[in-house]
Order: structure tokens, then sequence, then C-alpha cells
């Protein structure tokens, strides 16, 4: 793992917000990464090597994921970590910068691109999730039981880390000890299982088109072709609706395009920007 040269946290909206900072000081461009659902910026633990060369790098832990908070009053909509990141960035003095977000990363980035298009220069989408709608009235309701939380914790070590891992990677030779534990450490806490309840009674579902159709922002979007997640067609509508965009289709590649494709990643990455 790299050492960022600083890391902290920041009280946004009633909650801590985490972050790692890779300064490069020849750089006046900033890259802000989002990880995806049930995940954390230790998904980013390939690229930001790469990145961190050319790039001044934010990597953000969304709420309640990784070191971030797990507030029972922070609401876990879309456009409040859209707007949560983006008051972070200005705590950090940055006046533009360019987005990266992988999954449901890759929808808050489009939010932020919507709410503030003066902020984001550029987007890049790895595998983002698209028009999903909001979760089920009965399903919203039901998060307000005082034991939800339980049946969510319930819920997720019956599919179980290994099982997920090995739904999201199409190489399952690159699933080893350090991945495992990677993303099984966030969900030894208890805390974090009643964030997810809120998350499932806040998300407001995903953009719909008639919003991505008036982003301005130019967007790269990066997909695996074998993607169990969010399949190729989502990339291809979103590649549709966003009219400043470009899809790029990795073969052989499932949904964690930043651990399975770094150094192709970072490559378009790098010529999206330079263009």
């Amino acid at each position: 793992m790299e050492t960022p040269h600083y890391k902290g946290h920041q009280q946004i909206s009633g909650n801590d917000l985490y972050y790692e900072y890779y300064k490069n000081e020849k750089s006046p461009l900033t890259l802000v990464l989002i990880h995806g659902f049930l995940s954390s910026t230790f998904s980013f633990r390939r690229l930001i090597p790469l990145l961190k060369e050319e790039y001044n790098i934010i990597s953000v832990d969304l709420p309640p994921f990784g070191n971030s908070g797990k507030s029972t009053e922070y609401i876990y909509s879309y456009e409040n970590m859209a707007n949560s990141i983006i008051e972070l960035t200005k705590k950090l003095g940055l006046e533009q910068f360019i987005v990266v977000g992988h999954s449901m990363g890759g929808q808050i980035s489009l939010n932020m691109a919507h709410l503030r298009p003066d902020l984001v220069q550029k987007v890049v989408l790895l595998c983002s999730s698209g028009y999903l709608e909001r979760s089920k009235q009965s399903l919203i309701l039901a998060s307000y039981l005082p034991f939800f939380h339980l049946i969510v914790k319930r819920h997720l070590a019956r599919s179980g880390v290994l099982k997920n891992l090995q739904n999201v990677v199409y190489n399952q030779s690159l699933i080893d000890e350090e991945m495992f534990h990677g993303y099984m450490r966030p969900f030894l806490e208890d805390d974090i299982f009643k964030g997810l309840t809120r998350l499932i009674r806040h998300r407001e579902g995903d953009l719909p088109a008639q919003v991505l159709q008036q982003i301005e922002s130019p967007c790269l979007l990066i997909w695996g072709a074998h993607d169990k997640v969010v399949p190729l067609q989502i990339g291809k509508r979103l590649h549709k609706d966003l009219k400043q965009s470009k899809l790029i289709v990795f073969e052989e590649t499932g949904h964690l395009v930043p651990e399975e494709r770094p150094e192709d990643v970072f490559l378009h990455i790098k010529e999206f920007i330079s263009n």
C-alpha cells in the first residue's frame, strides 16, 4: 500500500469524512477518487501509485465505509455525499478538480458534475452504477425497525467477502489474502451496518436520463466486458446520455477494474486528461 503525504478527517455535515492526500508539486491537476459500494480507498491501491506520479490525488472514504464516520444523524443520500466531498475539496483549497468514481462512486461523481459543473473539470467513470431506482417503499419502511441493521449484517455475512470478490473479479487468481482482508476489514465493526441501514433509507436513486443529458463535463467511461455487477449495457446507455463521453471496454475484465487493469486504466485516464 502507498503511504499518503498526509491523511485525516474533516467534520462535514455532522460526520467524519476520511481522506488521503498524495501531493505532487509538479502537477496543477488534482484527481478526487471515489470508491464504490461496500468498499473504501483500498480499492484504488493499485491505481494510486501510478496516478500520483502525474497528479495530486485525494482518495475519499464515503460514509459509512472505510475510516469515515458512521453517524446515524448523517443523510446518506447520493446528493449529500456529493456535497460532502465538494465541501471537503473546498476545505483543502481546491478550485477545480477531476473526479474518478468506481461503481456507486461513479454515480456520486455524476451528482458532483451536475451540482457543481464549475468545479468538476472532467469525470472518469469506472464501471459506474446507473439508472438504479430508489429502494422499494416496503424496504425503506422496514429500515426503521430497531433491529434492521442486524438483518443487513446477516445478509452480507451470508454472501461473504470471498463470494463477493469472486463476483467482481474476472481473473480469480488475483484474489489473495491481502485483497480478502482489505475488503473484509471495514465490516469488523458493527456501526457500519447502522450506516448501511440509513443508506438504504436515504438513497434517492440514480440520476435520470434527462439530468445526465444536461451534464457538460467531458466523461471517460471505462468498463469490463464481463462486469456482472453493472453490465456493459449500462455503460453503453450512459455513453449515449452523456453528450461529451467516450467509452473504453476491456475484454476479460470484471467489475473491479482499478484492481484488475490498473496500468490500462491509468494510461486511458492520462490520455483523456491530456486531450
